[in-house]
């Protein structure tokens, strides 16, 4: 008994690190370039595919196989999905940071007019956003714990919890406890991206504040797990590092955490370099081409799992990548505090690519044969 209580106190300590740590950067790599064409023609013959597969599908040897894994990642979507896309949009909250990042408009080195946004602000920024129609919000800030903490990011979602159907953050990795008091506030979910798994690389963008720790990062989504969030956004940051390797460590990261809060909805995201104060290019340079394959990778691993794209991305990319696999997508998004209504020449944190406005995106989608879904559910008190 006294054995069996020993086990479970012991793998509750446990966090995706124990995993994580057992694997090697540079022989993971070597592992997916070394996928053959049998590999990903197998791995394309499977109705469920396991990680080894997902490197195939990622690989150098599957890039002539992209149209036939277009298709099946379409058509896999359409089965879960339907004809939908889910519509949400980002209210960026405050741009003060206590980090540096070095491919960041926000970071704490960048010499930029700061700004937090007051009650009457954030009410305005979101009487013009509820016109648009939106019903799914996602509430971004630095990172700053002193100045957009937890006190701040609660109050501003009680503020506005009875206009939106779920209540999204983008903020500062928290404790358990944080979360669990912001899930009181009707916390929906939580978007925090590892940026890249490459540990020293990974040191290199993050050399001073908090964000610096790599572990605490990565320990993060635990954390929600064991918090009980209804859903939970990963994904790297592609350019920083081998896209190929940060997707695989992507994957890995999503299948445990499945496995281990098996209750919880997960979705993935995929940005990519954008220019910023700062100026940051590219370690390694991911194409559409490589971008499409690694969605319909994705796809083709797990059809439950949310795939999203955000306005980084050009009208063209977007207009065709909504029929291969994504299922969630922002529209007319500002990256600055109060660039809605309230001042739209604060600076970005990067900039967008597709600038069309909500309405043209939603017509778009309709003449695309898709319809853009606005609300998927109803909160009841």
């Amino acid at each position: 008994m006294l054995t069996s209580i020993f086990y479970i106190l012991k793998n509750m300590n446990k966090t995706f690190q124990t995993l994580f740590d057992t694997y090697n950067w540079d022989e993971t790599l070597a592992s997916i370039n070394s996928k053959t064409a049998h590999d990903v023609e197998y791995a394309l013959s499977k109705t469920k595919r396991d990680l080894e597969d997902f490197k195939a599908l990622v690989s150098p040897a599957a890039a002539p196989y992209l149209e036939q894994m277009a298709h099946m990642s379409k058509m896999t979507t359409k089965k879960r999905f339907g004809n939908t896309i889910q519509m949400y949009v980002p209210m960026y909250l405050s741009n003060e940071c206590q980090n540096i990042c070095t491919y960041c408009g926000f970071s704490m080195t960048n010499k930029i007019p700061r700004r937090t946004l007051t009650d009457e602000e954030i009410l305005k920024e979101v009487a013009f956003l509820k016109a648009k129609g939106y019903d799914h919000i996602l509430l971004v800030t630095g990172e700053a714990n002193k100045t957009v903490g937890v006190p701040y990011i609660k109050h501003a979602m009680e503020l506005i919890k009875d206009q939106f159907s779920n209540i999204t953050i983008e903020v500062q990795p928290l404790d358990q406890h944080e979360y669990e008091e912001l899930i009181e506030a009707n916390l929906y979910a939580v978007l925090v991206y590892q940026e890249t798994y490459h540990r020293d690389e990974y040191k290199k963008h993050h050399p001073k504040g908090k964000k610096s720790n790599f572990d605490y990062r990565l320990d993060t989504a635990d954390r929600l797990g064991k918090a009980g969030v209804h859903k939970i956004g990963i994904g790297a940051l592609f350019g920083l590092e081998d896209w190929r390797a940060d997707s695989f460590f992507t994957a890995l990261h999503l299948k445990y955490l499945q496995k281990t809060y098996w209750k919880t909805k997960y979705s993935i995201s995929f940005p990519r370099l954008r220019p910023h104060s700062g100026g940051l290019e590219p370690k390694v340079e991911m194409t559409d081409r490589d971008l499409v394959q690694t969605i319909c990778a994705f796809r083709l691993l797990d059809e439950d799992v949310e795939l999203s794209m955000s306005t980084r991305e050009s009208e063209v990319f977007r207009n065709n990548i909504v029929h291969l696999g994504i299922t969630s997508l922002s529209a007319e998004s500002k990256t600055n505090p109060g660039g809605y209504t309230v001042d739209p020449q604060t600076l970005e944190q990067f900039e967008i690519s597709d600038e069309r406005s909500t309405e043209l995106i939603a017509e778009m989608l309709k003449e695309s044969g898709l319809e853009p879904v606005w609300k998927d559910w109803e909160t009841f008190n």
